[in-house]
């Protein structure tokens, strides 16, 4: 079993590239879980046909802690498993405990023991945060494989920097590793060329270039992932071909982060900060 986490900036796409993902991994025949590390629990939506899920976090509050794993967990698109941690109630406590919270629980229910037979967990994590609960999936080992959304805008670039910080921070203790960048085109001026370069100097790849199409927006108009509204379309295939190079990623590495001077160097030399 492989447990993947995706990072990247607040906004940059994560949650849908990663349903998305899930969508086509799912497609291809593998069982995978998700778990929305957002309070939003916006991670499973497209999977689950919109329905909303009722989160970790709110199971607990009404029915105690004597809970079972089907109270926390529902089946969505073609067998993928979706859990939602969520988040304290507003104003009150740190968002961060309901992903301590969700993963401690789904561990002692015995969702991710042999004789689930997953292939895959993939936690999808809020923002750039790496500290606190947030950096729960990568500090404490319970994933094994980093892959951060990125976009060739500057504060795009910027949080996937910073993400490679806490990689590093916690690669010795906690065994993480990068395994890519995956560029969620926002169609920038050399785009692909610059994610390519930024991939290079952190010493990883970027895995695929996912490029804009309006039918991503009209499949979540209809609460769907693309694979699932118009499995014909182009741009299923480019997230089916996302899914396979994941699938068949064998590179993993600690990264090299640049400096702030060298990130804004990279972001001169292709023209963007001109």
């Amino acid at each position: 079993m492989r447990k993947i986490a995706i990072y990247g900036k607040g906004g940059i796409g994560k949650s849908t590239t990663t349903q998305n993902t899930v969508a086509a991994l799912a497609e291809m025949g593998k069982k995978v879980m998700v778990v929305g590390c957002d309070p939003k629990a916006d991670s499973t939506r497209l999977l689950l046909g919109g329905l909303a899920q009722k989160s970790v976090l709110d199971t607990l509050r009404d029915e105690g802690e004597d809970v079972d794993l089907d109270a926390v967990m529902r089946n969505g698109f073609s067998g993928t498993l979706c859990v939602e941690s969520g988040g304290p109630e507003p104003g009150v406590g740190c968002a961060g405990r309901g992903i301590i919270t969700s993963i401690n629980l789904l561990e002692q229910l015995g969702a991710f023991e042999e004789d689930k037979e997953l292939d895959y967990v993939f936690y999808d994590v809020l923002g750039d945060v790496v500290c606190g609960g947030f950096a729960m999936p990568i500090r404490e080992g319970k994933a094994q494989e980093i892959y951060i959304v990125v976009s060739g805008e500057m504060m795009a670039m910027y949080a996937a920097n910073n993400i490679c910080k806490g990689i590093v921070k916690y690669a010795e203790a906690g065994g993480v590793r990068l395994g890519g960048l995956i560029c969620n085109s926002r169609k920038v001026d050399n785009e692909r060329q610059m994610i390519e370069e930024l991939a290079k100097r952190l010493g990883t790849q970027m895995i695929h270039f996912v490029p804009r199409d309006n039918m991503v927006q009209k499949a979540e108009i209809n609460r769907k992932t693309v694979i699932d509204y118009d499995p014909g379309h182009p741009q299923a295939d480019e997230y089916r071909t996302l899914a396979k190079r994941i699938d068949e990623n064998d590179m993993f590495v600690i990264p090299k982060p640049l400096s702030i001077e060298a990130l804004e160097n990279l972001l001169i030399e292709f023209g963007i900060a001109n």
